[in-house]
């Protein structure tokens, strides 16, 4: 299927690993131009060099902190003067969650919660409104913004409020924006594989006093299918969002988790 998106201009924040490169390589692929944002410059700048060099595609690192409302401006201003225009906007930059453990409430710390919903649900609303007035003069654009399962299961306070706030973020900005020709979408990933799986899986093999293997068995058993989902995997169903084909998907959540869970949601 071509998803007619080559020649599109795209912003991935968080992109230097994990799924934020994930779906840089699959917006590649299919033919974009990509703008990779993260905050430390080296692993950044390798990314965006072998992402080139295997899509052929332009790949410009911009070293930014979507926690600050001049660092977003001046990244945004940046991919304008280097590819033209942005047409996808993928919100992806978060503290990184699911890696430890989740604090209690008696260890809920207000700069913890503050930290989080200033990177990860101001830091998309920044990001959306740096992008929309470029997207609004052209009348087209994508917004995808990464979230997570936390936005419909219990387990982790600060992880649920995040998500559910970017949730309502999203319904809110596709309303606002859809008469533009604007689609706003959220995805919801589940325990997904990336560089950091190894780790966590030897961590916590090294604390239950088990296999790695059967570590990896008991998180593939939180989906039907019985296996971690890949970064992979949610880069393509960000990259379909990303095209003129989802056109009748907007201001909805997206769950790529595998199937997780018996509730049914409509």
């Amino acid at each position: 299927m071509d998803l007619e998106i080559r020649g599109k201009r795209a912003l991935v924040t968080g992109a230097s690993r994990g799924i934020g490169k994930a779906i840089a390589r699959a917006l590649a692929v299919e033919g974009c131009d990509v703008a990779i944002c993260a905050r430390n410059r080296a692993p950044l700048e390798a990314s965006a060099r072998e992402l080139a060099s295997e899509t052929g595609r332009r790949i410009l690192p911009i070293v930014a902190d979507t926690g600050s409302t001049e660092s977003v401006r001046e990244m945004v201003d940046a991919v304008i003067k280097s590819l033209g225009g942005v047409d996808i906007l993928v919100n992806n930059a978060a503290r990184p969650g699911g890696q430890g453990a989740v604090p209690a409430l008696d260890q809920i710390t207000e700069q913890a919660f503050n930290e989080d919903m200033n990177v990860k649900v101001l830091g998309y609303l920044r990001c959306a409104q740096a992008v929309a007035p470029h997207m609004i003069r052209q009348k087209w654009g994508r917004i995808i913004n990464i979230s997570g399962l936390a936005a419909r299961n219990a387990g982790s306070t600060i992880g649920s409020m995040r998500n559910v706030a970017v949730s309502a973020m999203t319904k809110n900005l596709a309303n606002e924006l859809g008469p533009h020709g604007i689609n706003v979408t959220v995805v919801h990933p589940g325990t997904t594989r990336t560089e950091a799986t190894p780790r966590v899986i030897e961590r916590r093999a090294q604390t239950e006093g088990v296999t790695p293997e059967e570590v990896e068995r008991r998180m593939a058993r939180n989906n039907v299918l019985g296996r971690i989902i890949d970064a992979s995997d949610i880069a393509n169903v960000v990259a379909f969002l990303a095209s003129p084909k989802s056109v009748a998907i907007n201001g909805d959540a997206i769950v790529a988790g595998g199937g997780v869970g018996s509730a049914i949601y409509y």
